[in-house]
């Protein structure tokens, strides 16, 4: 019975593991050129990942309206080789471009890389939810 109970949780665990994706949730960026923050949930958009502006913050903490807010700016989010990898598309609002973005993901941090054209930038993220 022992062997039942342990392989039908095995069984049952598997879905629930494929689908995590540590890179889902509400995360806090690093400040832009403006010295404002958001919050960026990442979430399932079909079979990739994509995110939108949730809220964004001026350096003091307090909320600002921006248009940015409620935005999709990252979309085609998918695992790359090795844990904790992502690829995809990233809208750079201040410029009009949209990029590829590299997604690293360790624990509550995420790193995420863009380049246009030689230039390349990266900003560190942190978990908020």
């Amino acid at each position: 019975m022992k062997r039942f109970s342990y392989a039908m949780t095995i069984v049952l665990g598997l879905p629930g593991m494929a689908a995590a994706e540590p890179i889902l949730g509400t995360w806090l960026t690093g400040p832009d050129n403006k010295d404002q923050v958001a919050h960026m949930q990442l979430s399932r958009c079909g079979e990739a990942i994509c995110g939108k502006v949730a809220r964004a913050f001026d350096q003091s903490g307090d909320p600002v309206t921006t248009p940015n807010v409620g935005k999709q700016v990252i979309w085609d989010v998918t695992p790359e080789t090795g844990a904790g990898k992502y690829n995809g598309k990233v809208l750079l609002p201040l410029y009009g471009a949209t990029v590829n973005g590299d997604f690293t993901v360790a624990g509550d941090h995420l790193t995420l890389k863009g380049c246009m054209g030689p230039i390349c930038r990266s900003q560190n993220w942190t978990r908020v939810q």
